[in-house]
């Protein structure tokens, strides 16, 4: 395993910083000694515009750049903007990585997302199928834009030396999480409306599409134990899958979480809504042999302390 970078002298830059993934990632980077690391907020730094992102490195001068920041929503939300979802986060990625290139960034982090594999790929997902196919259609705009990251990020690596590296994270969960009705993502949205269910005396919960697919689920935290890993130990051109290495179906999924908020109602499907893609689980042997990352957080464990957060901040 390659040596132990050390990023406490290093001045970092984390984009997306402030959002859920981000301050986990602060946290453990603060937590390991770093204390010089900026957090853009979008209110006062669209990275979407080239001037924004030129005033900001040369403001920060970052020696390490690890870029979360993204336009990212459940099925929904992905086809009710799939142009604002391309565009926005294509857009993020190049100009990111051009100012990286220019200020000489000594490593630049790029986190893709597992939506870039093709609809049908066997499981569990290698990295060396991420080129097999086209994404499933509902995420595909979203998929392909962070796609376009990787490409980018190998690109410069082969002209320019640029180390970039790409890792590509599962469907993340815990506390802090976004729980807004329209754009978020499986489990906070089975959590806020059980409880509203029991708020207005409900005795059903409607669920999209018919419950058989399968999600991979990891961790808010341990994604952000993996992204310090990488930055820390990787150095190479191939991306690598950042889970768990364990699937569950919607349907029991949904099953916990009403156990685990106390709804004892019934789950009804509503099939007129899509599936998203058939099944997501990922082999994630190459983040362990390549940076020593293995999840440790038991998923029940991990949805009781998502659903104890919401229960605490919701009103």
């Amino acid at each position: 395993m390659p040596s132990m970078r050390d990023l406490t002298g290093k001045r970092l830059l984390v984009t997306g910083g402030a959002g859920f993934l981000g301050t986990h990632l602060v946290a453990a980077l603060g937590a390991r000694g770093c204390s010089r690391i900026a957090v853009p907020r979008r209110a006062d730094c669209d990275l979407t515009h080239e001037a924004n992102v030129a005033r900001l490195f040369e403001a920060e001068r970052p020696d390490i750049v690890i870029h979360l920041a993204a336009v990212v929503g459940g099925i929904g939300a992905n086809s009710a903007h799939p142009g604002r979802f391309c565009y926005e986060n294509v857009v993020m990625g190049a100009l990111l990585l051009e100012a990286a290139r220019k200020s000489g960034v000594e490593k630049f982090v790029g986190i893709g997302t597992i939506c870039a594999y093709p609809k049908i790929t066997p499981v569990p997902f290698k990295e060396e199928n991420l080129w097999n196919g086209y994404p499933e259609e509902t995420n595909a705009p979203y998929g392909i834009a962070k796609k376009m990251l990787l490409v980018q990020g190998q690109a410069y690596r082969q002209e320019y030396g640029m180390n970039v590296i790409h890792l590509l994270p599962v469907n993340l969960y815990g506390p802090g999480d976004n729980f807004d009705t329209e754009s978020s993502h499986v489990i906070p949205a089975l959590i806020r409306k059980c409880f509203e269910a029991q708020d207005t005396g409900r005795d059903e919960v409607v669920c999209w599409g018919d419950g058989t697919a399968t999600r991979e689920f990891l961790y808010v935290e341990d994604c952000a134990e993996a992204i310090v890993l990488a930055t820390q130990r990787y150095d190479e051109a191939e991306p690598v899958n950042i889970g768990a290495g364990r699937e569950i179906s919607i349907r029991d999924l949904a099953a916990l979480v009403a156990e685990g908020t106390r709804f004892a109602g019934r789950i009804v499907w509503d099939r007129g809504k899509p599936n998203g893609q058939p099944r997501r689980c990922l082999d994630t042997s190459r983040a362990r042999a390549a940076f020593g990352f293995r999840a440790t957080t038991e998923f029940r464990e991990g949805l009781r302390r998502t659903i104890d957060w919401y229960k605490d901040h919701r009103h």
